[in-house]
C-alpha cells in the first residue's frame, strides 16, 4: 500500500493560485463586500447574556459564521454538507479565513448561529444593512421597481383532507399531539395553491426589484396561497415616488395603493371576451414587458445557480429566514457583476 504524501510548504500556495486563475467566484465576493458592515448587528445579538456563554471552547468569529451562511445560501448545503465541504475544500477555507490546521465549526454549530439569528429577528435587518451599504455607494439606480412573485417550494405533507381542514383553522390534529416527533416534522404554516393547472406547496417569495441594477430593494415573505397583489402595499411606499411600477396583470386592482405611494402605474393591461386589448394596448404591453422580464434574471440566477426555490425548513419563521438569507445572497452575487460596470467602487470605501 503507497502512503500518501502530505502537502508540502507551498503545495496549498500554489493550489490557492491555480483556482485564482481558475475564477473562483468567491475570490471576487470576498474582495468586493466589506463584511464588516455586518458586526454591529451580529455583535448586539451574541451580547445578550442568553446568547453567550464563557463556558467551553472559544466561540468562532461571529462574521465568519456570518459568511459561513451566505456560503451555504449560495450553493444550497445542509449543515452536514457544509461541515464537510468547508473541511474538504481549499476554495471555502480560504473564503472563509480559516488555515488548514484551524477547526472547522460543525454542523450543530453552524446550527445554533443561525437559529440565534432566527430566534432574534434579524435577517431582514442584515439584509437592508447591505442595501444602506449600497445606498451609501449610490449603486441603486432608483429609475424604476419591478414586483413579482414566486414559489418557494418545501417538502410536501401527506396530510388527510380533515388534518388539513384543522390546520386552516389554526388547530392542532389531535392524533399529531400524541406523537411530538411527528409534530415536529410538520409544517403547520405552508399553504398548497395551484398555477397554471400546476400544484404547489410551501411559500412566495415578494420581491421589490430596481430596474436598473437587478437588485432586490425588498421583499416579503408568505404562505404560497397569498395572491401576489396582496403584499404590494408592504413593498412600496412614498420612498419611490416618481419611479415607474412593473408588474404583470397580477397587479390589476391596486392602481389605489400605486397612487398613493406616487409612483407611476405601468402594470399591464388585461383584456377580456368582452373588452379586447387594442393594437396600442398591446404595444405598451410589449413594451412593458422588456422591463418586466427583468425580474425574471432575478429569480432565474436563484433558481439555477442557488437552487433557492425549494428549502427543507419547518414553519413560517424559519422559511422567511432562509428566503431572507437567499435574497440577501443574491443581492451579494448581483452586487460584484455590477462593480465592473461602477468604475470599481468598492463598497469597503465607506467603511475603512
Amino acid at each position: 500500500m503507497k502512503n500518501i504524501n502530505p502537502l508540502g510548504l507551498f503545495d496549498e500556495h500554489f493550489l490557492l493560485e491555480r483556482l485564482t486563475k481558475l475564477k473562483d467566484p468567491l475570490v471576487k465576493l470576498d474582495t468586493y463586500i466589506d463584511w464588516n458592515i455586518f458586526a454591529p448587528i451580529l455583535n448586539v445579538v451574541f451580547s445578550k447574556p442568553e446568547n453567550s456563554s464563557k463556558a467551553g471552547r472559544p466561540p468562532f468569529d461571529r462574521v465568519m459564521m456570518f459568511k459561513l451562511l451566505i456560503l451555504q445560501s449560495l450553493y444550497s448545503l445542509s449543515d452536514d454538507q457544509m461541515e464537510f465541504q468547508i473541511t474538504d475544500r481549499l476554495s471555502f477555507k480560504r473564503f472563509l479565513k480559516l488555515k488548514t490546521s484551524d477547526k472547522v465549526p460543525d454542523s450543530k454549530t453552524i446550527w445554533k448561529f443561525r437559529e440565534t439569528l432566527i430566534q432574534e429577528g434579524v435577517i431582514e435587518a442584515l439584509f437592508h444593512r447591505f442595501n444602506e451599504a449600497l445606498d451609501d455607494q449610490s449603486v441603486f439606480a432608483n429609475t424604476g421597481q419591478i414586483v413579482d412573485a414566486s414559489f418557494v417550494e418545501v417538502p410536501r405533507q401527506r396530510n388527510t383532507r380533515d388534518e388539513n381542514q384543522q390546520i386552516k383553522k389554526g388547530e392542532t390534529p389531535e392524533a399529531w399531539k400524541a406523537k411530538p416527533n411527528k409534530l415536529r416534522q410538520k409544517d403547520r404554516d405552508a399553504r398548497w395553491t395551484k398555477k397554471n393547472k400546476m400544484s404547489f406547496y410551501g411559500y412566495k417569495n415578494h420581491i421589490k426589484a430596481d430596474k436598473g441594477t437587478k437588485l432586490i430593494s425588498d421583499y416579503m415573505v408568505t404562505d404560497a396561497s397569498v395572491h401576489d397583489s396582496q403584499e404590494l402595499e408592504t413593498l412600496i411606499s412614498t420612498d419611490d415616488g416618481g419611479q415607474k411600477l412593473y408588474a404583470d396583470a397580477a397587479y390589476i386592482g391596486q392602481e389605489e395603493t400605486i397612487e398613493s405611494s406616487g409612483m407611476r402605474n405601468m402594470v399591464h393591461e388585461k383584456g377580456n371576451r368582452y373588452h379586447k386589448l387594442t393594437d396600442a394596448q398591446k404595444a405598451s404591453n410589449k413594451e412593458k414587458s422588456r422591463t418586466r422580464a427583468r425580474v425574471e434574471h432575478v429569480f432565474g440566477f436563484m433558481t439555477n445557480s442557488m437552487n433557492a426555490m425549494y428549502i427543507r425548513t419547518i414553519g413560517y419563521i424559519r422559511a422567511t429566514a432562509k428566503i431572507g438569507l437567499a435574497n440577501l445572497t443574491y443581492n451579494m452575487m448581483r452586487c460584484t457583476q455590477l462593480k465592473k460596470k461602477v468604475h470599481n467602487v468598492f463598497l469597503r470605501d465607506s467603511y475603512a
